[in-house]
């Protein structure tokens, strides 16, 4: 007999005035329960994200959250005379998850990694023939001199957004795909 899953974490409402703020959203010709279930079933995002390298979880807790390891690549191309070259930039973070499918929302909070500390809340507005998903990252940047300045300039707008709005865009995509939207 296996034991109880543990309750859902706590992270409470998003924190206001952090240095970094990063906001992506994009309306997708999906249901939001649709949308919802797939931006939830996390472990699965490799399989439809090219660029999301694992996903696992190292405790699961009973919404459907718990304390999840996540690794991605950040791809970079460069265009020079004769061809492009292009490179992934690999990350990684530790963070707990919570899930509230009655707002429908999921929440992170990042616990390990160079972006420990950073809040993050996808949220899913049903919209007409579709969900209105919004992803809001929260951060005050690494914990070094001038960390700040460091999430603000390169972290946030060149490796956050660059990953949520892959991630955003290919979940969207395999929503679009699976879902027949009525009006």
């Amino acid at each position: 007999m296996s034991k109880p899953l543990a309750g859902p974490f706590q992270l409470g409402p998003m924190p206001l005035g952090r240095a970094m703020e990063e906001v992506d959203s994009q309306y997708v010709h999906a249901p939001t329960p649709k949308m919802f279930a797939l931006a939830a079933g996390v472990e699965k995002w490799p399989a439809y994200l090219p660029h999301y390298r694992y996903v696992k979880f190292r405790e699961r807790r009973s919404d459907g959250g718990g304390i999840v390891e996540m690794s991605a690549y950040r791809p970079f191309t460069m265009p020079t005379r004769l061809r492009r070259l292009g490179f992934n930039w690999p990350t990684w973070w530790l963070s707990e998850m919570s899930v509230d499918e009655t707002k429908p929302s999921i929440r992170f909070r990042h616990i390990e990694g160079i972006t420990r500390g950073m809040e993050v809340e996808w949220t899913f507005i049903s919209a007409p023939a579709g969900t209105h998903v919004r992803i809001v990252h929260l951060w005050d940047g690494p914990r070094v001199p001038m960390g700040d300045v460091a999430a603000t300039w390169v972290i946030g707008p060149i490796f956050i957004h660059g990953i949520a709005t892959r991630t955003l865009a290919g979940l969207a995509a395999v929503a679009e795909k699976t879902s027949r939207v009525t009006q």
